[in-house]
């Protein structure tokens, strides 16, 4: 694959099909798509399958992450968006499948990796598509606790 062509396909999927050039709120806007697509296919799969495919997802992430990195040459380009595809899928596992607990997961999704508690900011600085791609994991992974705890309380 020629690097003009690793390129390209890096950005289509890396931007999520470009919605990581919005120019205003790309996160926001990647964490929406992932939410967008999780309501339409989460009825069609199962729930260790959509583990399976966020897992994936994640790795790929890792890999079109570091050739943007490389290309841009910012550790943490904004436009990447593949990250939040991620977190926002770990936020919502195993989730019901409803509009409103779609919406609690993002919006939780969202402050964590906004504001980046802990862990959070401590994965956000490691400078590297790892880094890139693990803050968002780690985000999923609180937003998907507090979720899931307040299912649990039926809140």
């Amino acid at each position: 694959m020629t690097n003009d062509i690793k390129f390209k396909f890096s950005e289509f999927f890396g931007t999520i099909a470009y919605v990581g050039k919005i120019p205003f709120a790309p996160g926001t806007f990647g964490s929406l798509a992932a939410l967008v697509a999780w309501y339409f296919l989460k009825p069609t799969i199962s729930d260790p399958l959509f583990l399976l495919l966020t897992g994936a997802i994640f790795f790929f992430g890792v890999v079109v992450t570091d050739v943007l990195i490389s290309v841009w040459e910012n550790h943490d380009p904004q436009q990447v968006v593949i990250d939040e595809w991620v977190g926002m899928w770990i936020s919502l596992y195993l989730v019901p499948h409803s509009i409103t607990w779609g919406l609690v997961a993002f919006v939780l999704f969202r402050i964590f990796d906004i504001f980046k508690p802990g862990p959070v900011q401590v994965m956000d600085d490691m400078h590297d598509a790892i880094g890139v791609m693990m803050d968002d994991v780690v985000a999923g992974i609180l937003a998907c606790l507090l979720t899931q705890s307040l299912l649990y309380f039926k809140f």
